[in-house]
């Protein structure tokens, strides 16, 4: 049965607050944790971010007249574009979507439309609502998959089979069962209640009468206690180990179809169960699993069964249409080349002219029908990026350009930046190389002539190659622990200190051959 689910939402509410007591100041120091320099682009965020919460404690009849300023980003590639947006997005516990702008084509033509991005976004959504939802009634799905594993291991007794049975065969019948428990065999002499044998006629009525309802109280007090004592073994893990057979939902398994849609030809997964309802019955098969991993499974399933799936869909949109974030990366390359928004041959190009045109009315607002209803994209932040090496923002068609009210412009990063970002974030490359060979009982050590040396040997590969930005670092870490990585399980155990001179030793044939270098680096 489905619950309208209070707790969850007090949950959701509580998750939003959080986020909420953030001051922009706050908010870029969290992004600090995470990424190196890019004062101005942090900034602005915080301050979209913060202008979220401002808008809802406006009052109603001024809330809706205030639209969000969307950011626009301008940058070299590996700088932190990306990385900001996506972080924010996870501060604020909002629908984050990430796409490329370049993955669309104008309406009319085969490809995504760019209705897409939206209903894609109303997807994370409801998975961050139902991720909410089933964290707020875990115990009681917990309860209830304990409750069918005790149903497995010791079922109920199905009173109405033995309800007009003799009282002599009730009684050797639940004494066999006890002596299978228990170990005590099947032979064990049968009395009935009152002290009679099986083969003995009962005193009278009324005493029958009364044996009986004596019987039936021990013989429930006596499951009980069986069922209890099996109920706490399962629950402390006692028995993760023993195999049961389980009735568990079949996989979705949802078709996907390929359909025409008013806006082009759209890829969507058809949930065939939601369009048909009960024409089509959850099908069921047995799964012989330990028990341990039956309270997983059978806990998911309860949960699926305690939430509300309409609630579901209700909060996701309201989720993706208040607190929804779309980048859209990659926006230079929708931009005419040359300073002109027309294709090389002389009309609109379908992947250029005509998506900013599509895009346009995303931006503005308008609303897009998905299958949890129509959304309005009025309040959802936009923040496009591009570096825009060839074109210029200028290039975008007028209108795009003025929904993109914001500009800020990232700095490249130079050997400064680079020995932070090895050092300094939460998330450093240094430590996760560190972490990653620890496993493998290899303890790697930094120290910090070798970490000037790595940053240097990165902007040295950037400026006589392509420019990749922080995105070097990952080449220049994986070439120069290449060797250790392999030859760790086996070979190498103990202390390595990665300092300069190791460094220059492994990386010197590479650095110093330009050609090799555009390869390997």
């Amino acid at each position: 049965m489905s619950l309208t689910m209070p707790a969850a939402a007090e949950h959701a509410a509580a998750a939003a607050a959080n986020i909420e007591e953030l001051t922009p100041r706050q908010i870029v120091a969290e992004l600090d944790r995470y990424i190196v320099g890019q004062a101005k682009a942090k900034r602005a965020v915080a301050v979209a971010l913060r202008n979220r919460h401002r808008r809802r404690m406006l009052p109603e009849e001024m809330r809706d007249e205030v639209i969000p300023k969307n950011i626009l980003m301008i940058g070299p590639t590996g700088v932190g574009k990306t990385e900001i947006a996506r972080r924010l997005a996870k501060l604020a516990r909002a629908p984050f979507l990430k796409i490329e702008a370049t993955k669309f084509t104008e309406v009319g033509y085969v490809g995504r439309d760019v209705d897409s991005m939206i209903r894609d976004l109303v997807q994370i959504a409801v998975r961050l609502v139902e991720a909410e939802m089933t964290e707020a009634v875990k115990e009681r799905a917990d309860e209830i998959a304990l409750d069918r594993i005790v149903d497995i291991l010791q079922p109920r007794r199905d009173r109405p089979k033995t309800q007009n049975m003799p009282m002599g065969d009730q009684f050797a019948q639940f004494q066999q069962q006890m002596g299978r428990l228990f170990g005590l065999g099947e032979n064990a002499p049968v009395n009935a209640p009152g002290g009679t044998s099986s083969g003995t006629s009962s005193s009278s009525g009324s005493d029958g009468d009364s044996g009986d309802a004596e019987y039936e109280r021990r013989r429930a007090e006596q499951e009980t206690r069986i069922r209890e004592r099996l109920r706490e073994q399962v629950r402390s893990g006692a028995r993760d180990d023993e195999e049961i057979e389980i009735d568990v939902e079949e996989g979705s398994g949802a078709p996907f179809m390929q359909l025409f849609s008013p806006g082009g030809m759209e890829e969507m997964g058809m949930d065939m169960q939601g369009m048909l309802g009960q024409m089509l019955p959850k099908r069921r098969r047995s799964r012989r699993v330990r028990i341990g991993e039956a309270r997983r499974i059978l806990g998911q399933e309860a949960a699926r069964s305690l939430i509300d799936q309409e609630a579901v869909g209700r909060e996701a949109v309201e989720r993706a249409e208040q607190g929804g974030i779309v980048f859209l990366d990659e926006l230079d390359k929708i931009t005419g080349r040359g300073g002109s928004s027309q294709g090389s041959g002389g009309g609109p190009d379908v992947s250029r002219e005509g998506v900013q045109r599509d895009l346009l009315p995303i931006i503005e607002g308008s609303t897009v029908q998905t299958k949890y209803g129509p959304v309005r994209t009025n309040h959802i932040l936009f923040v496009a990026a591009g570096a825009f090496h060839v074109a210029r923002p200028s290039d975008l068609i007028p209108e795009l350009q003025g929904r993109l009210p914001i500009r800020v412009e990232l700095d490249a990063l130079g050997e400064g930046d680079f020995r932070r970002i090895l050092t300094e974030p939460k998330n450093a490359l240094t430590h996760q190389y560190a972490a990653l060979l620890g496993t493998e009982g290899v303890d790697v050590r930094f120290a910090d002539d070798g970490v000037e040396e790595i940053a240097r040997i990165a902007v040295d590969v950037n400026s006589r190659t392509e420019n990749i930005g922080a995105r070097r670092l990952h080449t220049v870490m994986e070439r120069l622990l290449e060797e250790i990585s392999f030859d760790a399980p086996d070979e190498v155990q103990g202390q390595i200190t990665v300092d300069a001179a190791f460094v220059r030793e492994r990386l010197s044939d590479v650095v110093n051959d330009e050609d090799l270098s555009r390869y390997i680096l």
